[in-house]
Order: structure tokens, then C-alpha cells, then sequence
């Protein structure tokens, strides 16, 4: 893997500023957010200048009980070749639910939602890991995610099931310390233990990124400075191994160009801190870990005498998984997931019975935290509506968002939430009314054949006789 160095994410809002910054090797792209034909000025800039730029992706959901759509893979694998990327990095998550392997309507959740870390769950994920690989033209790696919420019935670790995962497919892993982080609040995970069950060696580069706390919970929000804990978990990662790059997130709520460098600053100083501290912290939780494991409670004087910068042995350090129930086969792995995350999804985003075992408490701020993702995101792609309605715009999606589930993206919920204002009788005649009448009717049509242009017309009848 080649040396990356220090990064940023790249975003809009602060592409000039990127171009001017110093000290920036390489910056990471939402992928699904770059059209190849169509790359932005300032990004071409960066990559003439010999900026390494890498393409995220957001929507595989290579967690998920489905297998990769071919399509979306053919997309990332058109962005890594039009950026001249290294590589290419996606989530180990799912990103919607329901179809045809459960018989109930297809739903998205609009965000990244945690995998069970069950034998099940690692079996398709290996397979869809598989299938990607074979499809992009460049190495993958793969994010470890925040989670708000636990699943029951877990059978592994964080750390061994990135590292079964790494064994059974040569991925490499997008290690991001705040997530850690989140975990260690949310979940109660001691990131410095799951750092010494990865497999060191496989990480490709890691994330750092900003959040807040709030009545207990740890929102990973990438709209926030960086704290000082999850600068301790860089240091941390960094007294293990050297990766080949860190990079700064944000994605919104962005600061003056000399914070951001600030904290790139702190960033590298954190890396350095590690680097210095020669590994000591890594190899006492190590040994506490393998201690624990063997069950005896001692430390061998093989142990002890490690060399400083030897990556940690996920093997002698994680915990033994129980036995594996009769899978019935790949299918039926998938058949499983796919029910349990149909129902988890369901009642986060349309309302449906908690599934037995889950937190209900902690499920709400879930999908609180979903829908208020959502209306800042069909904010950003349809700024319009945002406009028009003011600060009427953020309440009024909330309350939509509530009883109706996202099912085509975020351009047709927009299309969609925007169709439910008018047919609702809501509006009361007006401006407002007018402005976003008119700007419905401009994007529902033309409509590709076979796409509901008849619904479209029917819709549009029923909205043109509001007037």
C-alpha cells in the first residue's frame, strides 16, 4: 500500500480552501456525489498537481442481506478509474432492507445502520466483499461504522469479526478512530481492546472526525471538532503500526480555514505521539488480552519481550466464538439477515413493533437521528425546498418523514415530500404554495417509459386543480 500521508475530505464548501492548504497529501471524494465526465475544477486541480484523491462510497451497503447491485459497483469502479485512484473504500453496513428476499416493500434508511456481528452476518458480508472485489478495478477497503444501537445475539467482537473478515477475503480495513469512540460510549467497547484484536497489518488508512455527546450518547455528527478522546484512540492506533495515511472528515457546519488546519496539526501531532511512545500501551493491552483468553491470568516472558513494532495477533488475542448453529447453507444466511434487518429497519423508519431484544429507548434516538439525516440531506440535493418553505421546511419533513418511508433515494423523496404538501391541503393559498406547485411540476417531468408516468400525470391533474 502506498503512503498517503495527511488528508482531508474534499467537499464543495471547502474546495478552495483545500487547494490553498498546506500539508495536504490526498483527499477522499463521497463517490456517489463525483460524476467521471463531469469532475469539479478545483478537485482537477488537485489530482494535476499530483494529489492523490480517493473515491467513498455511501451506498453499496455491503452489509446488507443482498448482494452488491451491479450498477452501483460499475459507478465506483468508473470513479476509481476517472480519479486514478490507489484504491477504493466503502462500509461495512446496510443501507436499506425488504424486497424480494423477505415479500415486504423495499426501504431505505438513508444512513448507515451497524451489521449483527453474527456468523451469519460475516458470511454474507464475505461473499458481497467477494463480489465487489471482483468488480473494481482497484484494492477495497472497508469502514468500521458508529452505532447507536446494539443487536442482540451478537457471537463476536468488533476486533475478530474485522479480522475473520480480513482472513476470509484479503479486504483491507478503513479503521476510523472516532467510531471507536462512538462505540465506546454507545456500546460500552474499550476501543484500545479492539485495536489489539485487528489485524494491524490490513489497515489501508484511518478516519478522524468531530461529534457530541448528548443524555448519554455519542452522535457522530462530522460536524464538530475533534475531541480529545478519539485523538487519544489515534494515538493509540498509531503506537501499533504506522498507517499509510490519516485524513480529517467533515462534512458540514464547516470552520475557518486555520481551524481545519489546526486540527490537522493535532492530527499529525497525535500520530507523532504515538509513533514515539513505542508501543508500550498496545502491547500491555495485549497482554492483558491473550491473558484473558488463555485463561490463565499469566504473562509469558515470550509475551513480555515483543518487539516494539510488531503488529498484535488477533488470533491468540480474540475471544473463542461459540459454535456455529446449522446455517442451512449461504441462502439461508441470507434469507435470515435479510428478515432481521427488514424488521429492524421497518420499525426505525415506519414504525413498526420493536424487534425482540433491541433497546427501545436507544431505537428512538435512532430514528430521530435518521430522519433529521434525511431532511438535511434532501436539503442539500433540493435546496429549493428549503428556500421556499423557510423555517416551516425542517418541521414539516420531520413530521413527514414519520409515516412515510424512504424507498427511491433522496431526489424522489424530495420529489415525494414536496407532492405530499400539496395534495396534504396543508399550504394555504399563497407564495409559498405557488413556488413550490411550480418547482414539483418542472422536475416530476419528463419521465423515463415504464417509470410511473402515468401516476406522474394523475398527480399532476390533481395538483394543477389546486390552483
Amino acid at each position: 500500500m502506498e503512503r498517503l500521508g495527511t488528508g482531508i475530505g474534499w467537499r464543495p464548501e471547502i474546495a478552495d480552501a483545500v487547494e490553498r492548504m498546506p500539508g495536504i497529501d490526498w483527499v477522499e471524494v463521497v463517490a456517489e456525489n463525483m460524476c467521471p465526465g463531469h469532475l469539479p475544477e478545483a478537485l482537477q486541480r488537485l489530482r494535476e498537481r499530483g494529489v492523490t484523491v480517493v473515491p467513498h462510497g455511501v451506498s453499496l451497503g455491503l452489509g446488507g442481506a443482498d448482494r452488491p447491485d451491479a450498477g452501483r459497483l460499475t459507478a465506483l469502479a468508473e470513479r476509481a478509474e476517472a480519479l486514478r485512484s490507489p484504491l477504493v473504500t466503502e462500509h461495512i453496513a446496510f443501507v436499506r432492507a425488504g424486497g424480494p428476499l423477505t415479500a415486504s416493500p423495499s426501504l431505505e434508511a438513508g444512513h448507515l445502520l451497524p451489521v449483527p456481528r453474527t456468523r451469519d452476518a460475516l458470511d454474507v458480508l464475505c461473499e458481497n466483499v467477494r463480489v465487489a472485489q471482483d468488480a473494481l478495478p482497484v484494492p477495497l477497503a472497508v469502514e468500521n461504522i458508529a452505532a447507536l444501537i446494539c443487536w442482540p445475539g451478537e457471537e463476536m467482537t468488533e476486533g475478530q469479526f474485522l479480522y475473520d473478515l480480513v482472513d476470509r477475503t484479503g479486504v483491507r480495513l478503513l479503521i476510523d478512530v472516532a467510531n471507536l469512540h462512538t462505540n465506546q460510549v454507545n456500546r460500552g467497547e474499550d476501543p484500545a481492546k479492539a485495536l489489539a484484536e485487528l489485524p494491524v497489518e490490513a489497515i489501508a488508512y484511518v478516519h478522524v472526525a468531530g461529534g457530541f455527546e448528548r443524555d448519554g450518547v455519542w452522535h457522530d455528527s462530522h460536524a464538530h471538532p475533534v475531541p480529545e478522546a478519539v485523538l487519544d484512540v489515534l494515538t493509540d492506533l498509531a503506537s501499533r503500526v504506522r498507517p499509510a495515511g490519516v485524513l480529517l472528515e467533515r462534512d458540514e457546519n464547516f470552520p475557518e480555514p486555520g481551524v481545519l488546519e489546526g486540527e490537522l496539526a493535532a492530527i499529525r501531532a497525535a500520530v507523532e505521539k504515538g509513533r514515539a511512545a513505542g508501543g508500550e500501551p498496545a502491547r500491555a493491552v495485549r497482554r492483558e488480552v491473550a491473558a484473558t483468553a488463555a485463561g490463565t491470568g499469566t504473562v509469558t516472558a515470550a509475551t513480555t519481550e515483543e518487539p516494539p513494532t510488531a503488529a498484535p495477533s488477533p488470533v491468540a488475542a480474540a475471544p473463542t466464538p461459540p459454535p456455529a448453529a446449522p446455517s442451512g447453507g449461504a441462502d439461508g444466511a441470507r434469507q435470515r439477515l435479510a428478515l432481521a434487518q427488514a424488521a429492524l429497519l421497518s420499525a426505525l423508519v415506519a414504525g413498526t413493533p420493536v424487534p425482540e431484544g433491541f433497546d427501545r429507548g436507544r431505537l428512538g434516538v435512532q430514528a430521530r437521528a435518521l430522519a433529521g439525516k434525511r431532511a438535511d440531506v434532501v436539503g442539500k440535493v433540493a435546496p429549493e425546498l428549503p428556500g421556499i418553505l423557510g423555517e416551516a421546511y425542517r418541521a414539516a419533513f420531520l413530521a413527514y418523514a414519520h409515516g412515510h418511508p424512504m424507498t427511491g433515494g433522496y431526489r424522489r423523496d424530495a420529489l415525494d415530500f414536496a407532492e405530499h404538501l400539496l395534495l396534504s391541503g396543508r399550504l394555504a393559498e399563497g407564495r409559498v404554495q405557488r413556488e413550490l406547485r411550480g418547482w414539483w411540476l418542472e422536475r416530476s417531468g419528463p419521465v423515463p417509459p415504464r417509470s410511473g408516468r402515468g401516476r406522474v400525470a394523475r398527480v399532476a391533474r390533481r395538483v394543477l386543480s389546486h390552483r
